[in-house]
């Protein structure tokens, strides 16, 4: 359980960064990343899974869905982009690709957006 006071807290902090406009890398690492202020406040796996089921988590990955509509980001050397390659069967790929063009938005971004949201424990396959 996130104390309501703690939820507000890290919301308000939120809003006042998303005030500013910052790009959304930034946003991302100063609200959400792993030195950022969701972690610092959360610092249990426990407690961090709590945090992402509240209306406050989602509030804040509505704020960074908006600013990831501002385009393409300038090369930043404090933050540089790092690529993976992630293997699938060809039907998933597909699917994905419709989904991006129904979207009206590319593979990259649509899978992003993806990686962005929470995901339940359950389903996530563990290896053994």
């Amino acid at each position: 359980m996130i104390p309501s006071e703690l939820k507000a807290d890290v919301k308000r902090s939120a809003e006042r960064l998303y005030a500013k406009k910052p790009d959304w890398v930034t946003f991302y690492r100063e609200i959400l990343g792993m030195n950022g202020l969701v972690r610092q406040a959360c610092p249990t796996r426990e407690m961090l899974n709590a945090f992402e089921q509240t209306e406050a988590f989602d509030e804040i990955l509505q704020m960074l869905a908006r600013l990831r509509e501002k385009g393409p980001l300038a090369a930043d050397e404090d933050e540089p982009t790092r690529v993976i390659t992630v293997r699938l069967p060809k039907c998933l790929h597909e699917a994905l690709r419709s989904e991006a063009f129904d979207h009206h938005t590319s593979m990259n971004k649509l899978c992003i957006s993806k990686l962005l949201q929470y995901i339940d424990g359950e389903k996530v396959a563990v290896e053994i």
